[in-house]
């Protein structure tokens, strides 16, 4: 392995595995990271048939340690890092904020907004160094909040204003920032919603049940024409955002995403928003 070095969180399953795999293809020496190296059984198997070899290594994105241990490892096995792909999360469990807990809506939270920061933080004197590339997996529903989906939304929310006040600071200083922005994908955990998990939610909502009956029933009555994709085609995009030469700060996945966005955003690819912020520091132009 020996192509520009790119740590890819949350690996173990979903768009991480499928970037992971993606990314060794296209040359990159890939640093797979998941928080249980005993679940890599798939992302290896993945990797052995697509022909390639991915550097497995332990990241747990809530604990300060592992965070430093890893990033500390790379650096010492490959001198250098030119990629991260903040992508572990975790999907909502819960029907509603009332419903929930506050140790419940911290520990989405804490995974999902607080890991994305603490392995970015991290990562940044290794990406400034190689005038590498920051990218996060975000969502559609970063952007469009989602009924109940309070937590996940919010922790979304604050991962696109991070970045997005972030880009002009990093790209300053020759790192490249962006929010990939995929929406439906099936073949991953935040796809999947069985009938035994809508049954136990319902079961939990206490006075928001016809609610929560209601918007099942809108889910159910969707065809999502367009709208969903495998996770395969979202890292296709994560990959072509790590090479492409001024990748844009927000890239929405498919046509259906980006349709999507625009319902909300007037400037869906955030070229705008950058282009103004870049004058706030001194800089134009892009970096």
């Amino acid at each position: 392995m020996s192509g520009p070095v790119v740590l890819v969180t949350g690996s173990s399953s979903g768009i991480g595995l499928a970037t992971a795999v993606a990314a060794a293809r296209a040359g990159f020496t890939t640093v797979a990271t998941l928080r249980d190296p005993a679940r890599a059984g798939a992302l290896t198997a993945a990797a052995g048939q697509a022909g390639v070899t991915v550097d497995v290594r332990r990241l747990d994105v809530t604990d300060a340690d592992s965070v430093t241990a890893c990033l500390d490892g790379v650096a010492a096995t490959y001198g250098r890092l030119d990629a991260v792909v903040n992508n572990a999360g975790v999907s909502n469990s819960d029907p509603t904020l009332e419903m929930s807990t506050m140790a419940a809506l911290r520990a989405n939270l804490e995974v999902n907004f607080f890991g994305v920061i603490a392995v970015s933080r991290a990562a940044l004197p290794l990406l400034r160094a190689s005038a590498g590339r920051l990218v996060t997996v975000g969502s559609v529903h970063g952007v469009v909040g989602q009924p109940f989906n309070e937590a996940y939304c919010a922790a979304k929310f604050a991962v696109e204003g991070f970045m997005e006040s972030l880009a002009p600071v990093a790209g300053a200083h020759g790192v490249k920032v962006s929010v990939v922005v995929p929406g439906y994908v099936p073949d991953t955990e935040f796809g999947v919603f069985p009938d035994i998990d809508r049954t136990t939610i319902r079961a939990a909502s206490g006075p928001y049940a016809p609610t929560f009956a209601d918007y099942l029933a809108w889910i159910g009555a969707q065809g999502w024409e367009g709208a969903g994709q495998p996770a395969r085609e979202v890292a296709a995009v994560v990959v072509r955002t790590l090479r492409a030469d001024r990748p844009a700060f927000r890239v929405p996945t498919n046509a259906w995403a980006a349709a999507y966005l625009e319902q909300k955003l007037t400037d869906p690819d955030g070229a705008a928003v950058q282009t103004l912020a870049r004058t706030w520091i001194g800089r134009p132009e892009p970096s």
